[in-house]
């Protein structure tokens, strides 16, 4: 059995709150009785993609678990290089920031669709390129979990519907000629959700800094789009020994 933790919009942002509320997600996590295969945070890591920000992250990301992170919309991708992976060796500071996990029985392929200066998603032609090589080079009985930081489909939640990731008709062709793309995942929505894309499982992690007020939730036009008073949570998605997926959702006390 083979599980995965993936973590999203820890929104590290120079409050106690946003650092509070990632510690306890991370202590949980330490704390386990069991060895992780992976924990992924899937963007919105630093809160203004700031230096200072990112150095605070880097303390709190520590792990015993393999762990990899990608850039969300509220990330900048040379403070993220030069803060979180000072081994990179990408010359291009702006280039994506696309990481690939090959462990005992899976792979994780972590791709960046954040848009520099701008809030809604978009998987670049080199991002695409990369997958489509990370695919090919994994064999087809090696289950393969594709991760991002914007949904490609609409979660029926106006907001973040607007900001989600766009030209995903490119992405769902590529999935096609992949059939051991297993599942996709993502953030961004700071809710935990299920559906579909390209015939595949699309699984949202929920937010850490706060939680995303549902349309049917919401009192009035007024009201705030984000519950702050509601706990951190994350996903765990286990891989068995059949390729079946099921994901889990949990609450953190902080």
């Amino acid at each position: 059995m083979i599980v995965i933790a993936q973590v999203s919009d820890i929104h590290v942002d120079g409050e106690q709150r946003s650092v509070d509320r990632t510690r306890a997600v991370m202590r949980y996590l330490e704390e386990l009785p069991y060895d992780l295969a992976a924990v992924l945070v899937t963007g919105d890591i630093a809160d203004h993609g700031t230096a200072d920000e990112y150095a605070v992250v880097r303390e709190l990301l520590k792990s015993r678990h393999p762990l990899l992170v990608c850039p969300g919309n509220h990330d900048d991708r040379a403070a993220f290089r030069k803060g979180l992976l000072p081994e990179d060796t990408e010359t291009r500071p702006d280039a994506p920031v696309n990481q690939a996990l090959r462990g005992e029985g899976f792979v994780v392929a972590l791709c960046d669709s954040s848009v520099p200066g701008k809030d809604e998603g978009f998987l670049e032609d080199e991002t695409l390129e990369w997958l489509d090589g990370v695919l090919a080079a994994t064999p087809h009985e090696t289950p393969v979990l594709v991760a991002f930081h914007h949904p490609p489909v609409p979660l029926h939640t106006p907001y973040v519907d607007g900001i989600r990731q766009f030209g995903a008709e490119r992405l769902a062709a590529l999935a096609d000629r992949h059939p051991h793309l297993t599942a996709f995942l993502a953030g961004h929505a700071h809710t935990a959700a299920a559906t579909t894309f390209a015939g595949r499982p699309l699984l949202v992690a929920p937010g850490v800094v706060s939680a995303l007020r549902l349309p049917w939730e919401n009192p009035g036009p007024d009201s705030p789009h984000v519950h702050l008073d509601l706990p951190p949570a994350l996903a765990f998605h286990i891989l068995d020994e059949d390729g079946g997926l099921t994901t889990h959702y949990r609450t953190v006390t902080v």
